[in-house]
Formats: C-alpha cells, sequence, structure tokens
C-alpha cells in the first residue's frame, strides 16, 4: 500500500487554512455580534471579506504561476 504524502500534507494544509478562516469568520464575529451589537460585526464582516481580497489576489497570482511551471516543465520532457 502506497501513501502519497505530498498530497495528505496538501490536503491537511488546506483544510487547516479553510478551518481558520471560518473559526475567525463564525468565532471571531459572533463575539463581536455578542459584545458590541449587530452593526460592529456587519462592519467587522465587511473588514473581514476586504483584507481577504489581497490575500485571495495571491494565492491567485501563486497558483498562476505554479501552473505555468507545471505547464512548462512538461513542455520541456
Amino acid at each position: 500500500m502506497s501513501r502519497d504524502l505530498r498530497r495528505y500534507a496538501s490536503q491537511t494544509t488546506f483544510r487547516a487554512a479553510v478551518g481558520a478562516v471560518l473559526l475567525l469568520f463564525i468565532v471571531g464575529l459572533g463575539l463581536v455580534w455578542l459584545v458590541y451589537g449587530p452593526a460592529a460585526a456587519l462592519t467587522g464582516l465587511l473588514c473581514l471579506l476586504g483584507a481577504l481580497i489581497p490575500i485571495g489576489l495571491i494565492v491567485l497570482v501563486i497558483w498562476g504561476l505554479d501552473w505555468a511551471l507545471r505547464r512548462s516543465n512538461d513542455e520541456d520532457s
């Protein structure tokens, strides 16, 4: 039985990142809602969504570079 450790590491990293984001949104905004009210929670949501824009752009650029590099390596072989 063969194990693909790179795939496992990739899945684990992805799941940890998704879990962290969900924890931030659900618990973080929930606590803001409880302590400061719905208007503050909405403002916090807008700030978190705004912060995700540059993070998403960086991830897209890295994925694009990875795709281009893999395609370039496939054509060379």
